[in-house]
């Protein structure tokens, strides 16, 4: 019997041996999980590579790690035996997802992940079958984690005349591949400062989508913290708070996924060149807006109508309003109206081609950007009160100083027509109406014509009034008729001005320092003696009158040009009306982390819509009482001068300018409301925190 047994055994022996290692162990189960070792072909030629992979099937509810797992877990290892001839190289990983977890963020795998490597034979490999063995550690968790283990065994043969034809598992890992993350389609770099670190990627194109970045590194930023993406004109930079004391990596690798679900993408890198301590170099930023050219050109084109209705506008289209009663309609109404269109499309032509010329040197503008120089909001205060001044009779330039044949101010002819569009246009700059801000935030993404095609279309809106009393006769009938009414209605004219003047004197105040105020109020007395001086010239001192009020001009431009503002850092630092705090990108992100609700005003000194929204709503009673209660920090960007860090703020939400009004929820997720506030709608839009 015993003998019978031992040349069974040896018949066994041999049959195996022949066959090759078919005792092999290619799937270990538990509870939890089922593991899978698999190769691309059971047979490899001498120099070839072939993708083998472990494949976890998870229970529903269950999950395991990518390579850098986040706040909490482990990476799945695999220690592989190999015999000579054969080497593997390190995990292919596939991309991950976010996995929330109460304050923590793990970034890994549900249900199914496989998990692939090269397996590489050498050139002089020895033939033959051979195990392709690994040992193979994974971290599972639900509510609960627990650690498992596997050993795997595989058969594979090596031979010259291996057959290339995959198998099912080969399809299966083909297909994995395929879904790898590809390579970054450009350069990425990166910054570290103590509050954020900084990815820029400069890629020739950037598929549309959410942008959403994962580290190598296990402790490098505060992988809960809102990952802030702005579109720039060469790809886009991501910004998110960083972790207290971070990993000291000299350079960043790590994935960047564009899109989500079926549409996502997924690119890596590694090696990007990492710098500390430094701020970023400012970007030019783009609006994430999925707006068409038509789209936005009948925004723009309303936008500019509506403009016509700000407080800023109002006083100069009157004053066209009351030239146009005076001479009636047909041809001059006509005329008239094409070159008050002219006006308006010139001024906005020279404001794109100026705002163009600034934005490829550097410069990071916006909507009302001019605004910002203390100098030309002092000039424009000047031209207020001339106007003012031309109304209520002080002088008249066109029967004086310049001699241009028709009343500049009064808007007589063709010539005053233009001009009155040119001051239209002007002051119509500290002003944004409704459908304005997409359309402008979407113009300053694209090329060049198509910023200049956006930027006239709202001044055609602008004009488009004029335009139709001009060539509708039946709209001008509509009018009131000309008769003395008119003498006292142009003097009650002046009055708006001189508002406008105030108010434009009031926002110098916010930007310069004490002395540069008095130097602004001079140059206000300058104008008002020039004005004087051309009204004499008119009236028997034609050479005296004009070389003073030459010489006076000449004060007053000088004047002009003694304000400067301050740094946006000191203007921020002072602002702390109405229980706010400045605005900072790291105390909204400090809070946002901590998912306490935050309002963030962004406004102008010199922007009457944000004036009026501040004043009636959120200085109420009622709106500071809700934010209080509903625990709401109320951070207010003040972009009355030039700041940078605003800027990108206000393009990251696809605007160029100012109001704009962002309700964060405790989640961290931006509502932004609408440009023109009322009590009822804000305090409803806070009920839902």
């Amino acid at each position: 019997m015993n003998r019978f047994f031992t040349i069974l055994c040896l018949i066994g022996a041999f049959a195996l041996s022949s066959v090759g290692p078919v005792w092999a162990q290619a799937t270990v189960t538990t509870e939890r999980v089922t593991a899978t070792l698999m190769t691309e072909r059971p047979a490899v030629a001498p120099g070839d590579t072939i993708w083998v992979g472990l494949k976890l099937e998870m229970a529903p509810g269950w999950h395991t790690y990518w390579r850098n797992p986040g706040d909490s877990g482990l990476p799945t290892m695999i220690n592989w035996s190999l015999v000579p001839g054969l080497e593997a190289g390190p995990i292919q990983w596939p991309t991950p997802e976010r996995q929330p977890y109460g304050t923590l963020m793990n970034f890994g795998y549900s249900d199914e992940v496989t998990l692939l490597a090269r397996l590489s034979v050498a050139e002089d490999s020895p033939t033959g079958n051979a195990l392709l063995s690994a040992r193979v550690t994974w971290l599972v968790c639900a509510d609960i984690c627990i650690p498992e283990d596997g050993s795997f065994s595989i058969p594979i043969t090596v031979d010259q005349g291996a057959p290339q034809a995959s198998t099912m598992d080969g399809a299966h890992l083909n297909s994995v591949a395929l879904a790898l993350p590809e390579p970054v389609p450009g350069a990425v770099s990166a910054s570290m400062t103590p509050e954020a670190l900084i990815v820029d990627a400069d890629w020739t194109e950037v598929p549309s989508g959410e942008i959403t970045f994962f580290p190598y590194a296990t402790y490098l930023m505060d992988n809960t913290a809102p990952q802030s993406v702005t579109r720039t004109t060469s790809g886009f930079r991501l910004t998110v708070a960083t972790v207290p004391d971070p990993d000291q990596v000299e350079t960043l690798g790590g994935l960047i996924t564009v899109g989500s679900g079926s549409t996502e993408r997924a690119f890596a890198f590694e090696n990007a060149p990492m710098t500390r301590g430094a701020a970023a170099p400012p970007v030019t930023a783009i609006s994430t807006t999925d707006m068409s050219l038509f789209a936005a050109l009948l925004f723009a084109f309303l936008g500019g109508i509506l403009l016509n209705l700000m407080p800023c506008v109002l006083p100069v289209l009157s004053m066209k309003a009351l030239a146009i009663v005076k001479h009636g309609e047909g041809g001059s109404a006509r005329r008239d109206a094409l070159a008050y269109t002219t006006g308006v499309l010139a001024s906005f032509g020279v404001l794109v081609a100026v705002l163009l010329i600034l934005k490829s040197g550097g410069d990071r503008l916006g909507w009302g950007f001019q605004l910002q120089s203390p100098g030309f909001v002092t000039i424009l205060a000047y031209i207020m009160l001339a106007v003012g001044l031309s109304l209520s009779g002080v002088f008249n330039i066109g029967n004086g100083l310049m001699g241009f044949g028709s009343t500049w101010i009064k808007g007589d002819g063709p010539v005053g027509s233009f001009f009155t569009g040119v001051l239209a246009a002007v002051v119509a700059t500290p002003c944004t109406a409704p459908l304005m801000a997409p359309a402008i935030g979407y113009a300053l993404t694209q090329p060049p014509l198509v910023v200049i095609a956006v930027f006239e279309g709202l001044a055609l809106g602008l004009a488009a009034p004029f335009l139709l009393i001009g060539f509708m006769p039946a709209v001008a009938r509509a009018l009131p008729k000309p008769g003395a009414w008119m003498e006292t209605f142009k003097q009650v004219l002046a009055f708006p001005m001189y508002g406008a003047a105030a108010w434009l004197i009031w926002v110098v105040a916010q930007q310069v320092d004490p002395m540069g105020l008095a130097a602004t109020l001079a140059g206000l007395i300058l104008v008002a003696f020039t004005t004087w001086m051309i009204g004499r010239s008119s009236d028997g001192w034609p050479v005296i009158g004009t070389g003073l009020a030459f010489a006076a001009a000449l004060g007053a431009i000088v004047l002009a040009g003694i304000p400067e503002a301050p740094t946006a850092q000191s203007t921020q630092a002072g602002n702390t009306a109405n229980n706010s705090e400045p605005y900072s990108l790291a105390r909204l992100d400090e809070l946002r982390a901590s998912g306490t609700p935050v309002f963030i005003n962004f406004t102008a000194a010199w922007c009457i819509t944000c004036l009026v929204n501040e004043k009636a709503v959120l200085s109420t009673a009622d709106v500071q009482a809700a934010l209080e209660n509903k625990g709401v920090v109320y951070l207010k960007a003040d972009w009355t001068n030039r700041d940078p860090s605003i800027t990108t703020a206000l393009e990251s939400f696809g605007r160029s300018g100012v109001p704009l009004y962002v309700l964060y929820d405790a989640a961290g997720q931006p509502q932004v409301q609408p440009q023109i506030l009322t009590p009822g709608a804000f305090l409803e839009a806070l009920d839902t925190l």
